[in-house]
């Protein structure tokens, strides 16, 4: 059995309600075209894996971005809703999902992170690298970090790009958006304030691994070290040396299993690719057990 810690939906009545609001966002997002991120049908009949299980999050479309703070937090609350009945109608396929905050509405998210807590499929939030945008580590989104500490709730953290921009693109930007985003949760003591706060980061850490040598000479000890409080997955499309660079950074218990699905490889994803560079690492069977399945438990309990 393999979790998939990190992979990606847009649940039908949730799109619906945006495409409502926003008729353009296709022609704003192309990735939506892709049938399998938002066609159930489609997902369930083209599974990569019969022995893998997804965690799936909410494609980057959100309501806080296209709506008032009300109306956001009705459309998230109504999303997560969504999330959870695809989860609970299909549990051979979906291990569990991540909720929808809306951050243009801290107080009501808040109540928002309770609600994700107190669903038994629902096993964390999604927070992104900007919101509204300014830096995730903000002190204006600091409630929600520290919140979630409290709650024992998971974040996921997804990059977005950073409007300010002229020259974002897929290849380098987000990992990017990542890395400047760990940065500044560090140097803003999140875990010194929060020691148990749990943060999984998308595409195997970004650039923190190869660039782990300027962090330690230009940084203090203590905040180069806070880096390797950070849970990362294996979504860097293959790349068997990369992911063993990150799994020597990072340790082998804060890695897990994740692809990314449904994006870049058609039509379902790079699980393929992903579990071919984790066999290629030739890893003992306890840590491939560990990344596989043993690591995303953990990480939830």
């Amino acid at each position: 059995m393999k979790i998939d810690a990190f992979a990606h939906i847009l649940p039908n009545n949730y799109y619906q309600k945006m495409l409502a609001i926003e008729p353009t966002i296709p022609d704003k997002f192309p990735f939506i075209k892709i049938k399998s991120l938002v066609d159930l049908d489609t997902r369930l009949a083209t599974w990569p894996d019969n022995e893998m299980k997804q965690v799936i999050s909410f494609a980057n479309i959100n309501a806080e971005d296209f709506a008032s703070p009300d109306a956001a937090i009705e459309l998230a609350s109504d999303g997560n809703q969504e999330l959870a009945e695809i989860v609970t109608a299909h549990p051979d396929k979906f291990a569990a999902g991540v909720g929808m905050l809306a951050m243009n509405n801290i107080s009501a998210s808040l109540d928002l992170l309770q609600e994700i807590k107190d669903n038994p499929v629902l096993m964390g939030a999604q927070i992104f690298t900007r919101h509204l945008g300014k830096s995730i580590a903000d002190p204006e989104f600091e409630p929600i970090l520290a919140k979630a500490a409290e709650l024992n709730l998971p974040l996921w953290l997804h990059p977005v790009f950073d409007q300010r921009k002229p020259d974002n693109n897929l290849v380098f930007s987000w990992e990017y958006e990542l890395s400047q985003a760990m940065l500044q949760l560090v140097q803003s003591d999140i875990f010194k304030k929060y020691p148990n706060l749990k943060i999984l980061i998308h595409h195997a850490g970004a650039m923190i691994p190869f660039f782990s040598g300027r962090i330690d000479h230009i940084l203090d000890s203590e905040h180069a070290a806070m880096f390797k409080q950070f849970y990362v997955d294996t979504a860097i499309l293959g790349n068997p040396p990369a992911l063993r660079l990150a799994i020597d950074y990072y340790g082998i218990d804060h890695v897990l299993f994740g692809t990314d699905a449904p994006f870049a490889v058609m039509p379902a994803g790079a699980n393929d690719l992903i579990v071919k560079a984790i066999n290629e690492l030739y890893l003992s069977e306890q840590d491939s057990n560990k990344i596989f399945l043993e690591n995303y438990r953990k990480f939830i309990v």
